[in-house]
Formats: C-alpha cells, sequence, structure tokens
C-alpha cells in the first residue's frame, strides 16, 4: 500500500520536489492522456490505473532506494507540475536515470531543468554517485534541449523497453566530475534550499 505522505524532499527556488500524495493522481492522469505528452510516449493515452501505479511505484522506491519520481510543484500556488526525478530504467538496471514529465501548459518555462537539477545534485551528493543518464526518442527536441542545458552529452543510440513497449532512444549521459565542474563554474538551474535528511530511504 502506497503512503500518499507529500513529504517534501528538497525545495528550490520555483519549485517543491516532493513525494505523491493522493490528490496528485487526478492531474496526473490528466497529463498522462494529454496528446501533446503522450506523442512521445507511444502515442497511447495511459490507464488510469496504470497513472495511478506509477505514482504508488515511485513513493515505494523512495522509500527504498531514497530516490524515485516524485512530484514536482510549484511553490508559488502549489499547482501540480508533473513528475521529476531518478529511478533505475528497465532496460539499464545498473544505471540510474534522471526523467522528467510534465503537463504541457507548464513547458518552456525552465521547471524540468530546475527540477532535474536538484536531483542531479542528489544523485552526486548525497546519493554517491558516479554517472546518470537520460534518454528520450529522437523527434523530442523539448527534451534533448532540457538535457543539453544540464550538460549531459550523448552517449549512444539502443532500443530501449519501457513497460513491454520498444522505441529508439537517444542516451545522454554525465559524470559526476563533469556535474561537479559545471556546478562550480555556476551552470546549472536552481538553488538548493532544503534537502531534507529524514524523508524515506535515509539518504534523501
Amino acid at each position: 500500500m502506497a503512503e500518499w505522505d507529500g513529504a517534501t524532499v528538497p525545495t528550490i527556488d520555483r519549485l517543491v520536489l516532493r513525494r505523491w500524495r493522493g490528490d496528485d493522481l487526478d492531474p496526473w492522469a490528466a497529463l498522462n492522456t494529454d496528446p501533446e505528452v503522450i506523442r512521445h510516449l507511444g502515442g497511447a493515452p495511459l490507464p488510469r490505473a496504470d497513472s495511478d501505479a506509477i505514482a504508488a511505484w515511485h513513493n515505494r522506491v523512495n522509500d527504498d532506494e531514497g530516490m524515485g519520481l516524485l512530484a514536482v510543484e510549484r511553490r508559488a500556488d502549489a499547482a501540480f507540475l508533473g513528475m521529476c526525478g531518478l529511478h533505475h530504467q528497465e532496460t539499464y538496471p545498473d544505471d540510474v536515470e534522471v526523467a522528467w514529465r510534465l503537463a504541457s501548459q507548464h513547458w518552456h518555462q525552465g521547471y524540468a531543468t530546475e527540477a532535474a537539477t536538484a536531483w542531479l545534485d542528489h544523485a552526486f551528493g548525497p546519493l554517491g554517485l558516479t554517472r546518470v543518464i537520460s534518454m528520450t526518442d529522437r523527434p523530442n527536441a523539448a527534451s534533448l534541449a532540457v538535457m543539453a542545458r544540464l550538460g549531459l552529452t550523448f552517449d549512444h543510440e539502443a532500443l530501449v523497453v519501457d513497460d513491454g513497449e520498444e522505441f529508439d532512444a537517444v542516451v545522454h549521459a554525465i559524470t559526476a566530475d563533469e556535474w561537479r565542474a559545471r556546478r562550480a563554474r555556476g551552470r546549472g538551474s536552481g538553488n538548493l534550499r532544503v534537502w531534507r535528511q529524514d524523508v524515506r530511504g535515509g539518504s534523501a
């Protein structure tokens, strides 16, 4: 059973990154049927049960691993924007991927870059990871642009399986040393205000 506590992970300039709550499930389901979103996810709307299951699963991932694809909320008005975080993608079980999915009305405002920056700080700080990947299909210019702003660079192309569906993916990556050098130069988006040490998993 998922614990829908909505506990805050970090708070950054414009966003709160937190665990899923029950009242996120309706807007999350709507996001997963938005034609602008799903055209990069195989083109078929995600069934409500599957949408709910993703949120529940990632709260459990946060319990167990101190990461997960968690909710993104705008600080100014508490609006639910979508999700962002770290997880193990099934084709790459030994790697950690940074990923995001925001409602289309919130695109092109820098939110994905800001949220992913905080998660990469977490990946290469408290979690002690040495490399993080990110992947999308080649037509997804918006996600590729976010990867570029984050400093991820092309690694390879691959046939990726996601929830039983295959798609041709472009995989980008960044190492801990590359990320730290980038942050030392003042690159990246968002100033980390709080990263709670008592959130599920013990390392978040």
